[in-house]
């Protein structure tokens, strides 16, 4: 796993809590938070570590995680 700077584990945590936002209450867990922690981080590992990548990357794969607790 690539090691990241301060500024860009910020932007990370930015894009997560802001994709949790899009997710419906009932399915808000820990562990949609970690499967969405998932995707962000392997964004990022491909060097795609601007917010809108990481946010478009997390809830593009929000369907996906609910669709495995429906």
């Amino acid at each position: 796993m690539p090691q990241f700077d301060p500024e860009v584990i910020q932007v990370m945590r930015s894009a997560l809590e802001d994709a949790m936002a899009h997710v419906p209450a009932e399915y808000s867990t820990v562990e949609v938070k970690a499967r969405l922690a998932e995707f962000i981080l392997r964004t990022a590992a491909h060097g795609h570590t601007s917010y809108d990548a990481l946010m478009t990357a997390a809830t593009n794969q929000i369907h996906v995680i609910l669709s495995l607790f429906t």
